[in-house]
């Protein structure tokens, strides 16, 4: 797959300034490519998520960013200066890890101090940019404290503080939330995003946590086999996936494999090995050729259920309730159409009542809310 295809460019060409920039590179372990020449600009002031499954290369391109890999090939600059054979305490980044790596012998305060005096900051200085550290992360009242005696929660702050003491160009967050249960997780999301738009640095987060990239992220790249899929804004990655890897990582998604039976300049109609036809807008710059081999993508949110036939609706299909889930908020059900093709739908809870599994009912969706996606092996 053609990285420079799918990547967006609509800020290229801008006065905006990058602070990582990537160009075609590559890393390998022991005749394993891990990496695979992929080309990445990050803006300053930019919260930038890496996002994609384990082992999709995420972490190795953080660890190239920060000096702790070398790339197998390609160049690394930071503010438009090459990285190459600059070791991670002389390069403009600090990063936060999952596990805090907090020192357990060491207070707060001298665990945020700690390479300042590597460094030999003179104790007036040392003071205020600790003490300002703290002050960011709400710890000042903690300083005196070991880590033995905080919370996972006030952990994760006391290493944010420790990075931000040395005033990085660019901070990198390497899973930074993975170790907290999902409360403290969603505040800590509200915390960060609070705390980038104070400080206005760049933030680079590698996540495989789908929400927490959309909630956080200016701008989100996907990788997949140590490629680049997608980088676009949350909106974009969501509603307007290029692949089906995107489609199907981002969130819930009904992927429904067939092939183009006719295109048209507004449109094109697809069949599903079981027979299933299903119109579809043309998005824009998009082409394809009858019989070619697509995905049809519709997200669960945008198909609607009924009891009823309904009227003038194009893709319009009978079936029966085989799976029902109370979400709460939502109502999860899963319909087994007549052609044997599933369709998850997703619906807000808008009353008490729920459908009762065998019941017959119909799905729908516009053309409009679909998308065709290329087939890739």
């Amino acid at each position: 797959m053609s990285q420079t295809a799918v990547q967006d460019r609509s800020t290229s060409g801008t006065d905006t300034k990058l602070d990582v920039e990537l160009r075609k590179v590559f890393k390998v372990y022991h005749g394993e490519t891990a990496v695979r020449g992929i080309d990445l600009d990050i803006h300053q002031g930019e919260f930038f998520s890496i996002l994609g499954p384990s082992g999709c290369g995420k972490t190795t391109t953080l660890r190239m960013i920060a000096g702790f890999e070398d790339p197998s090939g390609g160049e690394v600059m930071i503010r438009g200066k090459s990285m190459l054979g600059i070791p991670p305490y002389k390069r403009p980044v600090n990063t936060v890890f999952q596990s805090y790596a907090l020192f357990s012998h060491l207070t707060v305060w001298d665990n945020v101090a700690f390479s300042l005096r590597l460094r030999k900051c003179n104790n007036g200085e040392l003071r205020d940019r600790v003490g300002d550290a703290l002050r960011l992360v709400k710890m000042d009242s903690f300083a005196q404290r070991f880590p033995a005696q905080l919370s996972g929660g006030q952990q994760q702050r006391v290493a944010l503080a420790r990075a931000l003491v040395n005033r990085p160009t660019v901070m990198l967050l390497d899973e930074p939330l993975g170790a907290l249960d999902l409360k403290l997780r969603k505040e800590m999301q509200i915390e960060l995003s609070h705390l980038h738009r104070e400080l206005g640095i760049t933030f680079v987060m590698v996540t495989h946590d789908q929400e927490e990239a959309l909630s956080l992220s200016d701008r989100i790249a996907v990788m997949n086999k140590g490629m680049i899929e997608q980088i676009g804004t949350p909106s974009e990655i969501y509603e307007h996936p290029r692949t089906a890897f995107v489609a199907d990582f981002i969130g819930d998604t009904n992927l429904l494999r067939g092939q183009v039976e006719f295109s048209s300049p507004s449109g094109l109609q697809v069949t599903t090995a079981q027979g299933l036809k299903i119109e579809v807008k043309h998005r824009e710059g998009w082409h394809s050729s009858n019989s070619a081999d697509v995905f049809v993508s519709i997200r669960p949110e945008k198909v609607q259920v009924a009891l009823s036939l309904p009227a003038d609706q194009v893709n319009c299909y009978g079936g029966k309730l085989n799976h029902v889930m109370y979400l709460g908020t939502h109502v999860h059900y899963q319909v087994e159409l007549s052609t044997g093709d599933r369709i998850v739908v997703l619906q807000p809870n808008r009353s008490n009542s729920l459908l009762d599994l065998g019941t017959s009912v119909y799905v729908y969706w516009a053309a409009t809310d679909c998308l065709a996606l290329t087939a890739q092996e």
